[in-house]
């Protein structure tokens, strides 16, 4: 089941709300066809997406982890730029979105959600 830590969605949203945030999103599959339900539900996301102002900058695959320790790999990883922390909150709260997450939710049977935002001076 996917879940927000209601502290941790809290706290995200109290931050400074000026400036594009990136969602990592890391997701396993859940079996007999969860691949294919995930799919089904990024066409039903993909409008609401829009309409929130946020955009899908990057959707594959899982290869196999190149470093040794306890990391997992995961079956993919996508990355959703959200124009401000309160795009994203509005969006999940949209009553549209909440029946294409149900199909995301069928889809998957581990998920983390990682709120990104650009280093200073980096990259």
């Amino acid at each position: 089941m996917v879940s927000f830590s209601p502290a941790a969605f809290e706290a995200f949203l109290a931050e400074d709300d000026d400036s594009a945030v990136v969602m990592l999103n890391l997701l396993r599959f859940a079996p007999d066809g969860g691949r294919e339900r995930y799919l089904e539900y990024l066409q039903m996301a993909k409008p609401i997406l829009a309409r929130f102002g946020a955009k899908i900058l990057f959707g594959g695959d899982g290869l196999p982890v190149l470093t040794t320790g306890q990391a997992q790999g995961w079956d993919a990883a996508v990355l959703v730029q959200y124009p401000r922390r309160a795009a994203f909150k509005s969006m999940v709260d949209d009553p549209e979105y909440q029946i294409a997450f149900k199909v995301g939710e069928a889809a998957i049977a581990d998920i983390v959600l990682q709120p990104l935002r650009h280093i200073e001076g980096g990259v």
